[in-house]
């Protein structure tokens, strides 16, 4: 308790590890557990069923837990669980689930979060993602690990992006972002695949060639949508190595639902 600031309100019923820290003025609701080594900034307010995991860094002036913006919403008991490592910074808002989805709005580990990020209810975030100040999402959005969104970025409800793709700057993103691809502009475009990411991460040569040939089926080629499905199949079988990659983008491809930006 010597962590806690004597002006911080932590409920008694908060599960808080003896290595958190609270700053001053934060309020710490009775459904709320926090894991070994976090901190949370002053002037924070944390409610609702949350689980936050160890080492994560909570900057000040930031809502984690309230209830859902969702009109439909009718005070069921639903949860926020966020992983390990992420840094939260200042005034980001991170909305419970909802009963209509999984009723768990979720964030991985390993995430850097900008100031001003909105994640709203029911949205599944990844681990070693990258969310740029002001980017918001919208309910049921999926992230993929390592995915990049830039500043100002707003996402539709029921979006998917998938790992390790790139949003650029200010986008309206309404529609699916496959993996490894980099989009931008207002309409969304793909303009190329996100190389400079893959090779950070330790991708050979190889795959990130294959990996163009996917980009180029999709975008390049003026295949139809299905033909070009069936060539990145195929493309699995001529490179084992990159099968991972391949099953990757068409497990993406099949679970689309508000169509790709194309």
């Amino acid at each position: 308790m010597a962590l806690i600031h004597p002006t911080a309100l932590v409920d008694p019923a908060a599960q808080l590890d003896s290595s958190v820290s609270v700053g001053a003025y934060s309020i710490i609701g009775p459904g709320v557990t926090i894991g070994a080594g976090s901190s949370v900034g002053p002037h924070c307010v944390i409610e609702g069923l949350t689980r936050i995991g160890a080492g994560n860094r909570i900057f000040q002036f930031c809502s984690i837990g309230a209830v859902p913006q969702d009109m439909k919403y009718a005070g069921e008991p639903t949860e926020l669980h966020i992983g390990d490592r992420n840094t939260i910074r200042e005034f980001c808002t991170f909305n419970l689930g909802t009963v209509q989805d999984g009723g768990v709005t979720r964030v991985g580990s390993d995430n850097w979060v900008m100031a001003y990020v909105h994640l709203a209810h029911d949205v599944q975030l990844g681990n070693h993602t990258v969310l740029a100040n002001n980017a918001t999402l919208a309910g049921h959005v999926e992230v993929g690990d390592w995915a990049v969104i830039g500043g100002l970025t707003g996402v539709h409800q029921f979006v998917k992006i998938g790992a390790h793709a790139m949003i650029g700057f200010q986008c309206h993103v309404a529609q699916d972002v496959p993996p490894f691809m980099t989009v931008d502009g207002n309409p969304l475009a793909a303009r190329a695949i996100n190389a400079t990411g893959l090779k950070r991460r330790g991708y050979s040569p190889e795959r990130i060639a294959l990996i163009r040939q996917m980009h180029k089926l999709l975008y390049r080629s003026s295949l139809p949508l299905a033909q070009a499905i069936s060539a990145i199949a195929a493309l699995g079988e001529q490179a084992p190595e990159s099968q991972l990659d391949v099953q990757m983008m068409l497990e993406f491809l099949a679970a689309a639902e508000r169509g790709i930006v194309r």
